[in-house]
């Protein structure tokens, strides 16, 4: 028992350390950090990574036991349909296979649900070195602002898929939110329950990084997409959101070529579809290529 508890101290001094926790504030001053990193797909290498409400649900109960397994430290997640975004902090190696295992987990599913087997054998999966005490807070309202930011018709905060709902949130009043490590359930499962994020994201330790809510709300405000293109990231800007875009892209592609698939479509007929898509929706670049199977970098001044 001694030897445990010796071992948890030593990892919480780590974590201090590591993200600069021990060091005092100094308004003005940039704070080193390290072993800290931002993990994500690429969104345009793929139409969908989840399709349906219970996709997503699979997703969120798919990372706790890799959490368990890695024994790495989540600081913030999001799981958008079409890609996905973490801030691990540990090693190098085990956030790694963090991040490849789920990958590798949620296509086995794909496989398994709707027979489409290696759907994500070549997916990209990218990662960033978080470096400074500020990069840090950027990246991680970066993360939970995903949502919104993409279109979708959500306040970052209650996003479900999101670990956006734990941070400066206070039980006891109705905002609050409804989950609880007891029931591990919410009022958006249904009949499937969905465990406690609060398990598996250490939220407190985040609050700590911010130090005051009055900080995390101003990173919320400031934090700007070409903060993190700038070292590498990308996110997309969608005028819908790419559920509805789908079911708008099958009814198009019905009409223009008499198929509601775009797999017997050439290139041609693929970025016709696409330039009547964005004329109809004013779809952003990035979405009409996920939609239509395209390469990003080669029509992107093409459409």
């Amino acid at each position: 028992m001694g030897r445990d508890m010796d071992k948890q101290l030593n990892k919480a001094l780590q974590i201090e350390s590591d993200l600069g926790l021990d060091k005092p504030f100094v308004k003005g001053q940039t704070i080193a950090v390290s072993n800290c990193w931002h993990f994500s797909t690429d969104g345009n290498a793929v139409d969908a990574m989840f399709i349906d409400e219970d996709d997503f649900r699979d997703g969120m109960n798919r990372i706790y036991p890799l959490f368990v397994r890695y024994k790495i430290t989540i600081l913030a997640f999001s799981l958008m349909d079409t890609h996905i975004h973490f801030i691990l902090h540990g090693a190098f190696d085990p956030c790694n296979h963090f991040i490849h295992d789920y990958v590798r987990q949620t296509s086995w599913a794909i496989s398994h649900r709707y027979g489409e087997r290696h759907k994500f054998r070549t997916v990209p999966i990218n990662h960033q070195v978080i470096d400074t005490d500020r990069y840090l807070k950027t990246a991680i309202c970066y993360v939970i602002k995903n949502a919104p930011v993409a279109g979708i018709n959500y306040n970052a905060y209650d996003y479900p898929w999101s670990s956006a709902a734990l941070y400066f949130r206070r039980p006891g009043h109705w905002t609050s939110p409804t989950w609880t490590d007891e029931t591990a359930s919410s009022a958006i499962c249904g009949q499937k329950q969905i465990i406690f994020p609060g398990r598996y994201v250490n939220f407190h330790l985040v609050e700590r990084i911010f130090k005051t809510h009055k900080s995390f709300n101003y990173f919320m405000c400031v934090s700007k997409e070409s903060d993190v293109d700038e070292r590498g990231g990308s996110i997309s800007r969608l005028s819908l959101p790419m559920q509805e875009m789908r079911q708008h892209k099958t009814e198009t592609c019905n009409e223009l070529f008499g198929t509601h698939s775009i797999r017997t479509l050439t290139t041609a007929q693929r970025l016709h579809l696409a330039k009547v898509l964005k004329a109809r929706y004013n779809s952003s670049t990035k979405q009409l290529a996920r939609l239509c199977g395209l390469v990003y970098d080669e029509v992107r001044n093409l459409l």
